[in-house]
């Protein structure tokens, strides 16, 4: 990726998420990142808060709602990814951290600030 380029997420339900941070203020540092052997899907910052983003999506209501499926398993991993993420990036130690979750259902963006 050129120095120029912005990380773009290529599943549409973290597009739609990427999107929601944007129109916030939001500005996205990486998407689809991989880091400690883990994915974080969105990494975004607004001033002095850096956000790790879970998206997680379904198809339809017979198979549950899409947030229900962030684990605590899953939780200590995108937690792992943000560590081994920050850990060349020691200017953004200073900020504030939180972990959120998205939930895309039927197109609509449901967010839950520090899910985990």
């Amino acid at each position: 990726m050129s120095p120029r380029s912005k990380p773009s997420p290529r599943d549409p339900s973290e597009r739609r998420a990427a999107a929601w941070y944007r129109l916030r203020g939001y500005r996205i540092l990486a998407a689809n990142a991989w880091a400690g052997g883990y994915e974080l899907d969105l990494v975004v910052r607004r001033g002095s808060t850096l956000v790790f983003c879970e998206v997680k999506s379904k198809s339809g209501p017979r198979y549950g709602d899409p947030l229900e499926m962030i684990t605590p398993e899953k939780a200590r991993r995108v937690r792992r990814a943000a560590e081994a993420w920050l850990a060349p990036r020691p200017e953004l130690g200073c900020l504030r951290m939180r972990f959120d979750a998205i939930g895309v259902r039927g197109g609509r963006v449901v967010h839950v600030p520090g899910a985990f």
